[in-house]
C-alpha cells in the first residue's frame, strides 16, 4: 500500500514557476513508477509526466515539452514536478499517482490533488 500526498500548488502569473511535490509512504517507493496528471474544470484528466523506477522520464510532449521536469528522490520518498514558463492553460488540479508495474499505463494509487492556477 502506498499513500501519496501532493503539495506545492498555488497561484502564479503566466511565465512563473511552481514546484510540486509528491510525498509517498512505504519502504518500497523506489520500486514504483510515479506519474503526474492534471484535470482542468470540465475536462478529462490528462497525463503530464512520469518517472520509472529506473529514473527514465516520460512526458506529454505536446503540452509540457521543455517546460516541466519530473524527478525523484528515493531516499526522501518524493517525486517532484518542476513547472516553468507556466501558461493559463496549465491551470488544473494536479495529481500524483503510483504503480508497481513499470510498464503499465494504469496507476493503482492516487493522491488527493493540489490546485495550480495560472493567471494571464
Amino acid at each position: 500500500q502506498v499513500q501519496l500526498v501532493e503539495s506545492g500548488g498555488g497561484s502564479v502569473q503566466a511565465g512563473g514557476s511552481l514546484r510540486l511535490s509528491c510525498a509517498a509512504s512505504g519502504r518500497t517507493f523506489s520500486t514504483y513508477k510515479v506519474g503526474w496528471f492534471r484535470q482542468a474544470p470540465g475536462q478529462e484528466r490528462d497525463f503530464v509526466a512520469a518517472i520509472r523506477r529506473t529514473g527514465y522520464r516520460i512526458y506529454n510532449v505536446d503540452s509540457v515539452k521543455g517546460r516541466f521536469i519530473i524527478s525523484r528522490d528515493n531516499v526522501k520518498n518524493t517525486v517532484t514536478l518542476q513547472m516553468n514558463s507556466l501558461k493559463p492553460e496549465d491551470t488544473a488540479v494536479y495529481y500524483c499517482a503510483a504503480t508497481g508495474d513499470d510498464s503499465s499505463q494504469g496507476y493503482e494509487y492516487w493522491g488527493q490533488g493540489t490546485q495550480v492556477t495560472v493567471s494571464s
